[in-house]
């Protein structure tokens, strides 16, 4: 068994415990990586020579005292639209194929100065658009459960490092389920934080006011630890907030005693798989023996949810892509003919399908004509969904629900039905509408042995809340290590 089998906290310790050396955990890590990915493609960047020098530095700051952290010498990865300095930063786009940024994302930093060591960046649906990572300009991600299976998105590439055990932990990005879907269907553990929690500086934008940066982990012990390191003020973002109450890991308390969790009626509308929803209800059983009170709500927040999210994430999109021309940087086609030729072709070339999809519909959903009918109207909607659940909250600690109506499809299938996919996100996107918080966390397998993952969505600023309902409930269970093994044939169901 690899020595990030063990999880982030547990390797730590052991490195710091001196029974393992950062050098001994940093190249258990690349073997697994040399070993898995010619067939996963988790990764578009490996820094071998990188790492291994990190490992060094941070050995040297364990030894002597100055890093004591519980993610010290624990290697780690991070999707492919955080900059990182002096290293390829894609965001999974021909458009930035060689794009090497000269400054580190804030949350990229907190991690190297926590000791956290670097092995690469993860793969992912192009500009973070798409929820199956199948969209990358650098090829499909596999889902380690069953090499036939997306593993999710956008960040497909994470959630798959994590569960084939090639790294500790990851980063990754959540503008509407991005960490929670893939972690579901990858049987890992995922948080978006509060919006404003994770300092945005360096993530390269998809829909600015729905981006927030959080941590994959087998758990949700290593999930707390990770977002307590990487959550700070940060003056280089003016949506990051200052919080007195990131110490997260404080919140692993296995008691749920008093708890109120509401579950919304619509949750188990058409759709639903009917093993997704078993999984829900034995998740509300087990918080009701732990003392919970669980009762079934109808705030209605899903009907309007995923229009609304699309409409404004895809005129944000539109605003914020508007920047890769060809001039300043990125991809720039030859064989042009004049400025706006070059503009046209380089776009044409540099993005692909599902990005073009999305700018084409974010800039006409802000054209005269249709602003006011489009984009206010999912305005005004964001803010009626922002009141429900304030309608919830005051009611309940949280929500429970599943994350997605299925396990993860086929390679594939979603692509061939764009909109299909879309309203795969119909329990996710609201929390991202709010600003709110959420953890997806692993709740068994369904009769053919893929991940099922559950939800529990909290008001803003509770992520103590949620960190410690998902912990009692994991008491229950204990981890399923993914049974992957490189090279296995895996069969089509």
């Amino acid at each position: 068994m690899s020595l990030t089998a063990l999880g982030a906290v547990a390797l730590g310790k052991k490195i710091r415990e001196r029974e393992v050396s950062v050098k001994e955990a940093v190249e258990d890590a690349l073997d697994q990586i040399r070993k898995k990915e010619p067939e996963l493609n988790s990764f578009i960047t490996i820094d071998e020579e990188g790492a291994i020098r990190q490992a060094h530095q941070i050995q040297k700051k364990i030894d002597n005292g100055t890093c004591t952290g519980p993610l010290a010498g624990v290697p780690a990865a991070v999707k492919d639209n955080l900059c990182t300095a002096g290293m390829l930063t894609t965001c999974g786009s021909r458009m930035l194929s060689d794009f090497v940024p000269r400054y580190s994302a804030q949350a990229v930093q907190n991690l190297r100065d926590a000791g956290a060591v670097i092995l690469g960046k993860t793969n992912m649906d192009e500009f973070a658009m798409g929820s199956t990572t199948e969209t990358s300009w650098y090829g499909a991600v596999k889902n380690p459960w069953n090499t036939t299976h997306v593993p999710g998105g956008s960040s497909g590439g994470s959630c798959s490092a994590v569960a084939a055990e090639e790294c500790g932990f990851a980063l990754g990005s959540d503008t509407g389920g991005s960490i929670r879907q893939p972690s579901a269907f990858c049987g890992v553990t995922g948080i978006k934080p509060t919006y404003g929690t994770v300092s945005r500086y360096g993530l390269v934008a998809y829909a600015s006011s729905l981006d927030q940066i959080g941590p994959v982990a087998k758990n949700v012990t290593d999930c707390a630890a990770v977002l307590e390191a990487i959550a700070s003020h940060d003056p280089k973002d003016s949506t990051s907030i200052c919080r007195k109450d990131t110490d997260f890991t404080s919140a692993l308390v296995d008691d749920v005693k008093g708890m109120r969790i509401g579950i919304p009626e619509d949750y188990f509308g058409e759709g639903l798989e009917p093993q997704v929803k078993e999984a829900v209800e034995h998740a509300a059983r087990v918080f009701r023996q732990k003392g919970a009170l669980v009762e079934m709500t109808d705030p209605g927040l899903t009907e309007y949810a995923v229009p609304a999210y699309y409409v404004i994430a895809c005129a944000e999109a539109s605003s914020n892509l508007e920047r890769f021309d060809g001039i300043k940087y990125g991809y720039r086609a030859s064989g042009y003919e004049g400025l706006h030729h070059m503009y046209k072709k380089s776009r044409s070339e540099g993005f692909g399908a599902e990005v073009k999809r999305r700018i084409m519909l974010g800039s006409f959903v802000l054209s005269s004509g249709y602003y006011d009918a489009y984009y206010l109207k999912a305005l005004r909607t964001k803010a009626l969904i922002r009141q429900a659940y304030d309608r919830v909250f005051a009611s309940y600690d949280m929500i429970l629900g599943p994350v997605a109506p299925s396990v993860a499809p086929q390679l594939g299938e979603s692509l061939t039905d764009p909109l299909k996919m879309y309203l795969g996100d119909i329990y996710t996107v609201s929390a991202n509408l709010a600003g709110l918080t959420a953890i997806s966390l692993p709740a068994g397998t369904d009769s053919r042995g893929l991940p099922i993952g559950i939800q529990l969505t909290g008001d803003c600023f509770q992520e103590k809340k949620i960190i410690r309902a998902a912990y009692a409930f994991e008491q229950t269970r204990p981890y399923v290590h993914c049974p992957y093994d490189a090279g296995q044939k895996r069969r089509a169901f």
